[in-house]
């Protein structure tokens, strides 16, 4: 064991790299989403910091290699890592308030709690090969021994993090694993093995440390906090904030994704209230088809509404699912199918036929997942319907601004297969800079519908429509070229 210690901790460093860095990602997108800004920002941010570490690391073990000093990076890291499990949302909370623009935001987010530890990791890999080296003869072959199995770590690392451990211990737990880790690595090499005693102390100093952090973590009981294999989830109450009632919320990544009240299967988001505009444009409808399930809060209330239909749930999380089931009072129907997979490959490969399509699959706050926006996507909705089927999507964006290029882009998109498209501002039509929902419908019919209804509730909802200026030369989306969370940064 003692021959190949200096390569175990090699091992396990790079392998806690990678898992910290896939775990940052879950860390960060409660505040900040899931977005190509997030992913672009740590792992530029961490390859960054490791460079600094190498570089630091190899200065430092120029002067006087010892295991020792070795023991104490590795266990400064532990500490580093340690502590961001508490401050993590006390400095994102505030990184979100100090800058408006996503890049920034992101950038000193992962800056403030990535860099210090990742450069700490970087140093590992060179002050170990510093330590094995003792014949320049053989110096290559050290080298690119001690290199490719902190490469093997960091590939070990990333499939135990992305397959097992955030789907089964969460990131908080996750963070208090791979701290402990460091620790037992630092105390091994420290102490070396020589004598019993040592690892007596090791086990002592290691179960004191962990017993300690899950003292000090005081979880709060009033949420539910969640992992799923591709979302971070927190369920909570909260006052609903037209009536005053309390209503229960999901929220995915920094989306305030689904919400109901505790006692009725009553619709809460405005959004979700003209997805009844289907009634109005295809009155007739018995198929319909919904992709984002959520808590399934929409769903619930179709089941009740509308006794005579069927309606078929796309969602990707299963976790989601089982969360609905458990808090959301989610029940098997019938009338209701349930599909756990991407939105887009089932579009790719389904034969079915809906009478309805409806748009609400956001993978963060302003950013619907970019292979559902495109004209290929489109394309097959459009062939997925009936006759005069209509398609109905939840769009988050203003009517004028830069907040609406996003709209006018999906617009021109759209109309390069739809014959009809139509828009309601499901919070204030007359307010041009608002940030809002808006529900756009694409009609696959030329017959051009009336906008009047006998019902009070619907006839409301059609006075929403607005009339934005798509007068402008717009990019229309494509598989190829799709910059979707480009029009979300510029919406921030």
């Amino acid at each position: 064991m003692k021959k190949y210690l200096l390569e175990i901790a090699v091992f396990l460093c790079g392998a806690i790299v990678m898992v910290y860095e896939i775990v940052g990602s879950r860390m960060v997108a409660p505040h900040f989403g899931t977005s190509i800004f997030v992913w672009t920002s740590l792992i530029g941010i961490i390859l960054a910091s490791l460079s600094i570490g190498y570089w630091l690391g190899g200065k430092i073990a120029d002067k006087k290699p010892t295991y020792a000093n070795l023991a104490w990076i590795i266990l400064f890291a532990a500490i580093l890592i340690g502590f961001t499990t508490f401050i993590k949302e006390d400095v994102l909370g505030f990184i979100l308030y100090l800058f408006d623009g996503m890049i920034m935001r992101t950038l000193w987010g992962t800056i403030i709690l990535f860099a210090p530890a990742s450069i700490l990791m970087g140093m590992v890999s060179p002050y170990a090969v510093r330590l094995k080296l003792k014949n320049i003869n053989t110096s290559g072959s050290t080298v690119g021994n001690l290199y490719a199995i902190s490469t093997v770590g960091s590939i070990f690392g990333t499939f135990l993090s992305g397959f097992f451990l955030i789907p089964y211990l969460g990131t908080t737990n996750i963070l208090y694993l791979i701290s402990a880790i460091l620790v037992l690595v630092s105390l091994s090499l420290y102490f070396n093995f020589r004598k019993k005693a040592n690892i007596l102390v090791s086990v002592l100093v290691l179960a004191g440390a962990g017993l300690g952090a899950y003292a000090f973590h005081s979880e709060d009981k009033s949420m539910i906090e969640v992992d799923t294999r591709y979302n971070h989830v927190q369920i909570f109450d909260m006052n609903y904030w037209i009536s005053g009632e309390p209503i229960k919320v999901m929220k995915v990544n920094d989306e305030y994704s689904s919400a109901m009240f505790p006692d009725n299967d009553s619709l809460v988001y405005e959004y979700s209230w003209f997805y009844r505009l289907a009634e109005h444009f295809k009155p007739d409808f018995s198929r319909t088809l919904i992709l984002g399930g959520a808590a399934y809060s929409y769903p619930k209330f179709y089941l009740l509404k509308y006794p005579h239909a069927s309606i078929d749930v796309v969602e990707i999380d299963p976790g989601l699912t089982e969360l609905a089931k458990e808090h959301f009072r989610l029940k098997e129907n019938p009338r209701m199918r349930i599909f756990h997979e991407d939105g887009r490959t089932y579009l790719n490969k389904s034969a079915e036929k809906y009478d309805v399509i409806l748009g609400d699959a956001y993978k963060s706050l302003l950013a619907i997942p970019f292979q559902l926006t495109t004209k290929e996507a489109i394309q097959l909705k459009y062939d997925m319907l009936t006759e005069d089927g209509i398609v109905i999507e939840n769009l988050i964006a203003s009517i004028e601004g830069p907040a609406s290029e996003f709209m006018k882009a999906e617009y021109a998109t759209y109309k390069e297969v739809f014959p009809q498209l139509y828009f309601f501002a499901c919070h204030d039509p007359d307010d041009l800079e608002l940030l809002q929902s808006i529900s756009m419908i694409a009609l696959k019919s030329d017959k051009i519908p009336e906008f009047h209804n006998a019902d009070p509730e619907l006839n409301d909802y059609l006075l929403h429509r607005i009339y934005p200026d798509f007068s402008s030369d717009t990019m229309i989306l494509t598989d190829d070229f799709a910059p979707v969370e480009y029009f979300a940064l510029k919406a921030l």
